[in-house]
Formats: C-alpha cells, structure tokens, sequence
C-alpha cells in the first residue's frame, strides 16, 4: 500500500512537528507501507525523507523539474518521477496513492488536501484521507470544513469520511481499514 504524505517544506517554529515524523515512520515500517511524496529534501519533506531512508521505506518522490533543478531533491528516494509542474505532481500523487495524509504544513499542503477532497467530491477517486491534527494543527480547518458542510457547499459523507486523529498509530490503521475497504 502507498500513502502519500501531504507537509511542509519548511519546518515550522514548533519543533513537535518534526518529531512526529519519526513516530510516523516507525508506523509506516511497521506496516510495510510505501511512502509518496513531494520528493524535496528541505523543511518537513526533507526530515521524511531522511527518516523513513533510515528505517528503510521504499519512497516514490514526484517533483517538478523546476524545483529539481534547484537541487531541492532527495537524492536517496526508490523511484523518482520528474513532472512538469505542481498541478502535474498532484494528480501524479493522486493517481499512485492508495490513501493520504495531510501533516502539518503550509499552503502547498493545503493545496494537495484541497485537491485530493476535490477530486473524492467530484468522485474521481475513494480512497481514505487522514488529517494528523498534533497540537490541534487542523481544529480551525475542521471548523471551516464542517462550516462548508451545514452549508451545503460540502458533502457531508465526504466530510464524514474525512479521518481526523492526532494518534499516528490510530489514524493509520482507519487508514488502512478504509483502503482495503474501498478495494472489496
């Protein structure tokens, strides 16, 4: 099973952030899950990479060659898929993933989330998306995404089959149930 991971290519101020990966990718281990992502090597992106390298997780990287260029990528990953651009690597992302989480970051990752419940909404894909809420990172847009909701801008099966939980250890294992789940 691939998941692909949605986060920061900063690091954040709150160092809490960064250690959560570590736990993240001890589970991913465990589980013997594939792991696909943004394949840069700065900020959160880079400390997955370093992190799940150490404990051996195949990694697929999807980058763009703009930003490959810059040298921004890992140069460690399993498989790299060169793209043109940022809608090319999330549809990429999309398409090779079995399930998502969205970790703590900025607008970029916000811009995967949005795209990924986009496509669930419009039918594209089923496949499981969890929200690592630490800290209550994801409250507010939890708020806002229930908010959509009551208003009807927002399916409230989608909504309902959004997978909040600060517990990495939880929400990958609804992760995995939803994922097999959707394949019967």
């Amino acid at each position: 099973m691939k998941v692909a991971i949605f986060l920061g290519s900063r690091t954040g101020t709150n160092p809490a952030f960064g250690r959560k990966i570590g736990e993240l990718c001890e589970e991913l281990a465990k589980k013997n899950l594939k792991i696909v992502y943004g394949g840069g090597n700065i900020g959160l992106m880079g400390l997955l990479a370093e992190t799940a390298n150490f404990y051996k997780i195949p990694m697929i990287g999807v980058i763009p060659s703009f930003l490959a260029e810059k040298e921004l990528l890992y140069p460690h990953l399993t498989e790299t898929i060169i793209v043109e651009s940022l809608s090319e690597r999330k549809e990429k992302m999309i398409k090779i993933a079995d399930a998502f989480i969205v970790f703590p970051g900025g607008i970029g990752t916000l811009n995967e989330f949005f795209e990924v419940l986009t496509y669930k909404q419009l039918g594209l894909h089923s496949k499981p998306i969890g929200i690592l809420n630490t800290l209550d990172y994801y409250q507010t847009l939890k708020i806002l995404l229930l908010e959509m909701t009551k208003n009807g801008f927002l399916d409230r099966d989608i909504f309902d089959s959004l997978l909040f939980d600060s517990s990495i250890p939880l929400l990958i294992e609804k992760l995995i149930e939803k994922a097999f789940s959707t394949l019967q």
